[in-house]
């Protein structure tokens, strides 16, 4: 799955623009696991990452992921949207 996101993450992050509609797909896709196993932590980086682009429904989906997640994997997801927007 990894080869799938960065994908799109490369694509919504194509010249220059940030397409945080990508992203929020992103997230769900990891939420619901369409398409690949359900991962909250990545789900909730890329909602976190959608929301930061301006995304209003991803703030609250980000909200949901939170509320299901242990205190550990919500670092987790946000060190690595942290680290993700340190390097696009």
């Amino acid at each position: 799955m990894a080869r799938f996101e960065m994908h799109n993450a490369e694509t919504a992050t194509m010249g220059g623009d940030n397409n945080a509609d990508v992203f929020c797909e992103m997230g769900l896709m990891y939420a619901t696991g369409r398409g690949c196993d359900i991962d909250l932590v990545a789900a909730h980086k890329w909602l976190n990452i959608a929301a930061i682009k301006g995304n209003d429904r991803a703030a609250e989906l980000r909200a949901d992921v939170a509320a299901a997640m242990d205190k550990m994997q919500l670092v987790a997801a946000l060190r690595a949207a942290r680290e993700w927007m340190t390097v696009h």
